[in-house]
C-alpha cells in the first residue's frame, strides 16, 4: 500500500510535494522536505531536516540521518549489483549532515558481507559517485565525480576519492588518505597516504591534506620519518613490511598517528599493501 499526497502536505513542519510517493510504514522524521516525484519505500527512516530535493528514490531498510540533504535521480537502499544476493533483508546506513548529489547510488549490504553498508557523517558524494554493498564509508569522505567502491570496501575518516577513480573489492582506504583522479586502486592504501596512476601506486604522504587538518609539525615529521624507513628504504632493508613495522612501535609510540599507520598495516586484509612505484 501507498501514500500518494493528493496535495502539498505540512504536517509537523514537514514539506511534502503532491506528487512524492511514500509507502505506508515509512518513518518520517521532523522538519523534513520530500520533493516532486521521490518514491520514498516502507521500510525507510529519514531523519529530521532531511531534503530530498527531488526525483529522489530510496527503497529497502533504509536509514537516512538527520540533516543529509539528496539531489535528484539518486537511488539509495536498491538491490546491490551482485549475482550473489538473494534478496536477503540487508540494510543501508547514513549518518547525519551528508550531500548526496545526483545520480549517487549508495546500495544495501549481503549475506556474504556484513548485511549492512554504512556512511558516516559530514561525507560529500559528488554527481554519479557509487557505493557497493557491504562498504563501509567514514566521516567526512569525499567521493568526486563518478569515483566508484566496488564492494566490501572500507574507506577510513577524511579520506578524498578523486574524480573517475575506482577501487576495487575488499580494498581498504586509511584515515586521511588521498585518491588521484582516475587511479584504479587494487590494493589497501596506508592511512595518510597519496596514490596515483591508471594502476594506483603509493606517491607518498597527504602533506597538503594533513596540514590543512591542523596536524603538529611533530606528527607529520614523526610519519615522514617512519613512510622513509617503510617504503623509500626499502630496497636496502631486510625482511618484508610487516617484520620492519614491529620495530618502530616502541620507537614511535608516543605518536597516535604512527601507530594508527602501523595497526593498519599489521590488520589482517584479503589485498596487499599499495607499494611505490619501482624505477628501472
Amino acid at each position: 500500500m501507498t501514500m500518494n499526497i493528493p496535495h502539498l502536505a505540512v504536517a509537523g513542519n514537514n514539506t511534502i510535494h503532491p506528487t512524492a510517493i511514500i509507502e505506508t510504514g515509512a518513518v518520517i522524521g521532523k522538519d523534513v522536505i520530500i520533493g516532486p516525484y521521490c518514491c520514498i519505500g516502507a521500510n525507510v527512516t529519514l531523519g529530521d531536516n532531511v531534503e530530498l530535493i527531488s526525483h529522489v528514490a530510496v527503497s529497502g531498510r533504509t536509514t537516512i540521518g538527520n540533516h543529509t540533504k539528496i539531489y535528484p535521480f539518486a537511488s539509495i537502499g536498491h538491490a546491490p549489483q551482485d549475482l550473489k544476493y538473494h534478496g536477503e533483508d540487508s540494510q543501508v546506513i547514513i549518518g547525519e549532515h551528508n550531500t548526496i548529489r545526483e545520480y549517487v547510488t549508495i546500495q544495501p549490504g549481503t549475506e556474504g558481507g556484513d548485511m549492512i553498508t554504512t556512511v558516516g557523517d559530514h561525507c560529500l558524494f559528488m554527481v554519479g559517485s557509487h557505493v557497493a554493498h557491504d562498504c563501509q564509508v567514514g566521516n567526512h569522505v569525499i567521493m568526486a565525480n563518478n569515483a566508484t567502491l566496488g564492494g566490501h570496501v572500507v574507506i577510513g575518516d577524511y579520506v578524498i576519492v578523486g574524480g573517475l577513480a575506482a577501487i576495487q573489492q575488499f580494498v581498504r582506504i586509511g584515515e586521511h588518505a588521498i585518491i588521484g583522479g582516475m587511479s584504479g586502486v587494487e590494493k589497501d592504501v596506508i592511512p595518510y597516504g597519496m596514490v596515483l596512476g591508471e594502476r594506483a601506486w603509493l606517491n607518498g604522504l597527504n602533506l597538503i591534506g594533513l596540514k590543512r587538518r591542523g596536524f603538529s609539525s611533530k606528527a607529520i615529521h614523526q610519519l615522514r620519518d617512519v613512510y622513509q624507513i617503510l617504503f623509500v628504504n626499502e630496497k636496502t632493508s631486510t625482511g618484508p613490511i610487516l617484520e620492519r613495522v614491529e620495530p618502530l612501535k616502541g620507537q614511535f609510540d608516543d605518536s597516535v598517528e604512527v601507530m594508527n599507520l602501523i595497526d593498519f598495516i599489521q590488520k589482517d586484509s584479503k589485498r596487499h599493501l599499495c607499494l611505490p612505484k619501482i624505477n628501472g
